[in-house]
């Protein structure tokens, strides 16, 4: 009775889905993000919603097992977004069970300005010392060249997002992590599926982060992971989730260990509840079943998610090709295939117009843009106002309320990117008509604003 009930309520959600989202969707305003979902992932919802489970369970399971094996990785672990994985991430490098490699209080971590703020929150959370480097215009990832420079004996670790998808110096980066003894977080949240000589983003290093916001890859409303091919590591990361607990069973389940009273941990007394042990100060930043039945339908379309995002971005580069005496489009490094987020754009200094009056006439004719999140993190307000200790390439440390044009200017190109660059959608949901009107507003605003030629 209980099958045939299921299949009744999941038909019914499929005819649902056909008669109020079926069309082909309208674009009135092209946005530069979105999601993509289809009556799949309606049913996996309300079959979840059906478990009466709630917490994370078969699908979660389910779901963290598909992603290990998309990406060729031993531990994939599901969380509440892809900042609370870049929290979770730096946070399990702290751990005392890693002894002399654990990061403490003061040491440094390397990072960029030019990003999403959760990639260096976490840093500043854990009292470590932000390191930032500039970037390069066109890859807009970290100049790889000048990170030698800014290593000091206190530095760590390196924590760098592959920029909207596209992979920073993978190759330059490992041999320094090698040589300088450094940990390696990637921060994958804009690019899952990306890859370097066949390696994904995000398993390359120690420890990789996703997101799975709605305007992400794949989504599941709210949710992320974090992902590791070190069996300790793991543990810690499951650990400072599940909030710091040493117990590592699943909910709903008992005893794995066959230990859970016999064992003294701490100073606590012998045989004390292993379930109610804690190793780390930590969090629960766990999901739901919901949100993890939706993870499991999406990932099955990823492949042609990445396909349509590299079609987008291919379109955009051959019908923009032509601008480049205005133009700066996107670079790639040698061995890497983007998994393109969105597509950025940078408008040169000698054009005879400027990034804002482009953006605004691409706003005001129905095409989304957005800008490379923060810009430059520093002169956020965030930053301005508080007193944070941080470093410029090599410089000494500074306090982030203190900083003058002058510590500004050790990060020029971050600067540029600020003033100069944005990005428009290469998302699944469009195609060539949408496409089409971008490249077309763009020509449009160039035609009458490009006449006077670009200074030399």
């Amino acid at each position: 009775m209980e099958k045939e009930l299921r299949e009744t309520v999941k038909q019914a959600a499929r005819n649902y889905y056909k008669e109020i989202y079926g069309k082909k969707r309208e674009f009135n305003y092209i946005p530069p993000s979105g999601k993509l979902l289809d009556e799949e992932d309606l049913v996996n919802m309300i079959e979840a919603s059906l478990d009466m489970w709630l917490t994370a369970g078969q699908f979660n399971a389910q779901f963290e097992e598909n992603l290990s094996r998309f990406l060729g990785v031993k531990f994939a672990l599901s969380t509440n977004s892809g900042s609370s994985a870049n929290l979770l991430a730096l946070a399990a490098l702290t751990s005392p069970k890693l002894g002399e490699k654990r990061l403490k209080k003061g040491d440094e971590v390397i990072t960029v300005a030019a990003g999403f703020p959760t990639t260096v929150n976490p840093i500043l959370q854990q009292g470590l010392i932000p390191v930032f480097v500039d970037c390069e215009v066109g890859t807009y990832n970290i100049n790889a060249f000048q990170i030698e420079k800014a290593i000091s004996p206190k530095t760590k670790a390196i924590f760098l997002a592959h920029t909207l998808g596209n992979m920073f110096d993978v190759a330059q980066i490992l041999d320094i992590c090698q040589k300088h003894h450094l940990w390696l977080i990637e921060d994958s949240c804009d690019a899952l599926g990306a890859e370097w000589n066949g390696k994904k983003a995000g398993t390359i290093g120690h420890i990789g982060t996703y997101s799975f916001y709605p305007a992400h890859h794949i989504t599941m409303g709210e949710g992320g992971a974090v992902v590791t091919n070190d069996p300790q590591l793991y543990r810690i990361l499951l650990s400072f989730r599940d909030w710091g607990r040493d117990c590592w069973c699943k909910p709903g389940t008992d005893n794995t260990c066959k230990n859970r009273f016999n064992m003294q941990l701490g100073h606590l007394p012998f045989g004390y509840d292993h379930k109610y042990t804690y190793s780390h100060i930590g969090y629960n930043l766990k999901i739901t079943d919901w949100q993890a039945a939706l993870g499991v339908s999406q990932l099955k379309k990823l492949p042609q998610f990445l396909e349509k995002r590299t079609q987008n971005a291919a379109y955009l580069t051959k019908h923009l090709s032509d601008l480049q005496d205005y133009l700066i489009l996107p670079k790639i490094e040698k061995g890497v295939t983007p998994s393109w987020f969105g597509y950025l754009i940078s408008v040169k200094e000698e054009a005879p117009f400027t990034k804002q009056q482009l953006v605004e006439y691409l706003e005001e004719h129905g095409i989304g843009t957005r800008q490379l999140f923060a810009g430059n993190l520093l002169r956020q307000p965030a930053f301005v106002e508080d007193d944070i200790a941080l470093r410029i390439g090599d410089s000494p440390i500074f306090n982030s309320r203190n900083l003058t044009e002058k510590e500004y200017a050790l990060l020029p190109q971050t600067d540029f990117i600020m003033d100069h660059t944005f990005w428009v959608g290469t998302f699944p949901a469009l195609g060539e008509e949408e496409l089409s009107k971008t490249v077309q507003t763009i020509r449009q605003f160039i035609d009458k604003n490009g006449k006077k030629s670009a200074k030399k």
